[in-house]
């Protein structure tokens, strides 16, 4: 791919594909100078693992790890202040971490209306979070935002126009996205979605970027379908089926069972249409592909696995750029520059 200023990540499925470490192994290779989060809010946990060390974020963007980055949540998200300021400690980056005065603020109260609603919490199984609340505050204009909470005051920042002049200088720019595709409030499975859309235009939205300002999107897809919550799972495996394939996984932010199915060729190529896609993250191939565990270069790749990828090529018509062999976030196949000049064309 061309080194150019704006790229975007989102998640491929229905969350939970792995875009944490994606988007921190971008950051330790690309070095960005902005990432900006857009998304939902603290009901998407990305999980950040390197040098033996996990981190567990619900608000910061994932390029914490390259400490020149500075790391900024757009006005679209939801913001938790406790949970903000609880990660500004945990990573020591308060010295680089902003939000715009816009963001609404979830509150106690939305919290506890959405674990008592009966048909979010039971019905829907939501994360109890707030999300869904919060934002029926926001579009009834009664919700409070950030400009108005005392201990964020000295975090605010124009999140569009910092971005914005980012881009100007031509720096390296990530837009982070979160939660995935398919419970996207617009094009997603309703009624069991989230709270609003979360696509890459949508991401892009929430952080103040015009589309003609994005140079790549990145769709990440783990080797398998994982979903929390209530919702269609096509394929979906028994709990046992998916323990004896290695495919059971708690949820980040719930620690909920996660549900499993083989990977969704049909999905991915509507996920790759929706978001305009022009590369793919793959993760967890080392899952699928044992043998690959900690591998770097493309050639150690199993024939069966390069198949694999050729096939999700073809499908989708985007290029696997970036393919996980393992949790660490520098345990990765980069191929961006290898196929920077294939094109790949998808049939139907």
């Amino acid at each position: 791919m061309e080194d150019l200023p704006a790229t975007v990540i989102v998640g491929g499925f229905y969350g939970d594909e792995g875009k944490g470490k994606i988007i921190a192994h971008l950051a330790l290779h690309d070095h960005p100078t902005v990432a900006a989060r857009g998304g939902v809010g603290p009901n998407a946990g990305h999980t950040v693992e390197y040098n033996g060390k996990t981190f567990k974020l619900r608000m910061l963007p994932s390029t914490f790890l390259y400490e020149r980055c500075r790391l900024l949540i757009g006005p679209g998200v939801l913001v938790n202040p406790k949970v903000f300021l609880e990660e500004l400690k945990m990573t020591g980056t308060e010295s680089r971490a902003g939000l715009d005065p816009q963001c609404s603020i979830i509150e106690e109260g939305h919290i506890q209306r959405d674990k008592a609603d009966p048909h979010l919490s039971q019905i829907i199984k939501t994360t109890g979070t707030g999300i869904g609340p919060a934002t029926e505050d926001r579009v009834k204009r009664i919700a409070k935002t950030a400009h108005q909470i005392d201990e964020l005051k000295p975090y605010l920042v124009d999140v569009p126009l910092a971005v914005n002049q980012a881009l100007d200088r031509e720096e390296n720019v990530i837009i982070e996205g979160t939660q995935g595709t398919f419970i996207s409030l617009v094009h997603g499975t309703y009624p069991f979605v989230t709270s609003k859309d979360v696509t890459a235009s949508a991401t892009c939205a929430d952080v103040g970027v015009g589309p003609r300002r994005v140079n790549d999107v990145i769709i990440v897809f783990k080797s398998f379908v994982t979903r929390v919550g209530a919702g269609p799972l096509d394929g979906e495996i028994s709990e046992e089926e998916a323990s004896k394939r290695g495919w059971s996984e708690l949820a980040t932010v719930t620690g909920r069972q996660r549900r499993a199915a083989p990977f969704d060729f049909a999905l991915a190529s509507r996920g790759v249409m929706l978001n305009s896609a022009n590369q793919i993250a793959l993760t967890k191939f080392d899952v699928l592909y044992p043998e690959v565990k900690g591998v770097r270069n493309f050639e150690e790749i199993p024939s069966k696995g390069k198949e694999f990828i050729e096939e999700i090529e073809h499908k989708t018509g985007a290029m696997v750029t970036l393919i996980g062999t393992g949790a660490d976030s520098m345990a990765i196949i980069d191929r961006r520059r290898e196929v920077s000049k294939t094109k790949v064309g998808a049939t139907t």
